[in-house]
């Protein structure tokens, strides 16, 4: 069974211990990862994006990971290789036709990080260039920021992309131009009335025509079915509405974001805080779980914390600090000679490939949660 939820106090004074663990594992990878992009870990080490795609959907994780701690310890290696990272996603800017609607993901972690913390001029323009290409993607017709590049997904719209907003947020505030943040706001919007589902459980994709911008249905994607509640999905939901909600003060997105945790927490209490790779979905073969989804739900749990009365706060606090504690629990790797921290993230419920393995966001987000407990992260949202 889980441990006890643990006092304010105490749960301070737990993540205090977490952190220095973390500094000390990270200090290691860092170093160990010296201008390359991780992703996911292969025999002991991470696999270095920059050399096999610099297009991949999380190359700005691991540079996430190094600001907020930057921020948290003032330990100046860390910037200096998220800056490394954020010089090698200038080529995919350059490159352009492998970008999609996790630009937000690439370049909010990077180069809007950098410009947020260091004002360097250049990071600011490779920000507002990201943020111009996901405006780019918007459906008139459908009102919606479409995914991919393949034919199949010009219609397609996905729950992921919910995560991708703040970059269009950021990119009205710092220029004074709302066109981004409508687009962020009419495609929020879209999603709401076509994935969230009455009960609270959210879908993966969303079809439209193209052309006409009619919504045709929801498709399966990286969940079991169209029906089902893959967990990462219920995560980029659950977080990214109450992301827009930060931004727009639309009460709709708080609503929203309350709703979805209402079903998401107990499926965590099911499994003693543990996420299942899908909450609604058979297991024949033994369980399949998904470490990055929970400790993403956490961190989306204490932005709602924020926003609600003070027993919703305490409750939506004490199921984070309960993920995360249940996350160290059971699924951390300590060892400083290897790379990657949370074990046990799947990247979907039917890939054999990537199951139960260390994958680099969920550290960032495990990582962003113990800060947030802190109050020692940096919102890079």
């Amino acid at each position: 069974m889980a441990n006890e939820v643990l006092a304010l106090d105490q749960s301070t004074e737990w993540a205090n211990t977490v952190l220095t663990k973390i500094d000390q594992k990270m200090q290691a990878v860092n170093q160990r990862n010296w201008d390359k992009i991780p992703y996911i870990v292969d025999h002991g080490q991470y696999v270095d994006m920059a050399q096999k795609s610099i297009y991949w959907w999380t190359n700005g994780f691991f540079a996430g990971s190094l600001w907020q701690l930057q921020q948290a310890t003032g330990n100046e290696t860390y910037a200096q290789n998220a800056q490394k990272i954020e010089a090698h996603l200038k080529r995919a800017l350059s490159g352009f036709t492998g970008l999609h609607h996790d630009v937000g993901f690439m370049y909010l972690h990077t180069a809007v990080a950098d410009y947020r913390l260091t004002q360097r001029k250049e990071s600011r323009i490779s920000g507002l260039h990201a943020a111009n290409l996901l405006a780019g993607r918007f459906n008139v017709n459908g009102q919606f920021i479409r995914s991919w590049n393949t034919p199949k997904s010009v219609g397609w719209a996905i729950v992921d992309s919910l995560m991708n907003l703040p970059l269009l947020y950021w990119a009205t505030n710092e220029t004074g131009d709302p066109r981004f943040q409508e687009i962020a706001i009419r495609h929020a919007d879209r999603l709401l009335e076509c994935l969230v589902r009455a009960d609270g459980s959210v879908g993966h994709i969303a079809a439209f025509d193209p052309a006409t911008g009619a919504f045709q249905g929801i498709v399966a994607g990286q969940g079991f079915d169209e029906k089902s509640a893959w967990a990462r999905g219920q995560a980029w939901a659950l977080y990214g509405y109450a992301l827009s909600y930060r931004h727009t003060q639309q009460e709709r997105y708080l609503t929203a974001a309350k709703n979805i945790a209402a079903f998401v927490i107990p499926k965590l209490q099911e499994e003693d805080y543990l996420s299942l790779v899908d909450y609604r979905a058979p297991y024949p073969n033994g369980k399949k779980y998904d470490a990055s989804a929970g400790v993403c739900i956490a961190c989306g749990l204490l932005e709602l914390a924020n926003w609600v009365t003070t027993a919703e706060a305490e409750t939506y606090q004490n199921v984070a600090v309960r993920i995360l504690q249940a996350t160290v629990d059971q699924w951390c790797d300590w060892d400083t000679q290897a790379d990657g921290i949370v074990r046990m993230s799947s990247q979907s419920y039917h890939q054999q490939a990537e199951t139960h393995v260390k994958l680099v966001y969920a550290d960032y987000f495990f990582i962003e949660g113990i800060l947030r407990l802190l109050g020692k992260d940096f919102l890079i949202w």
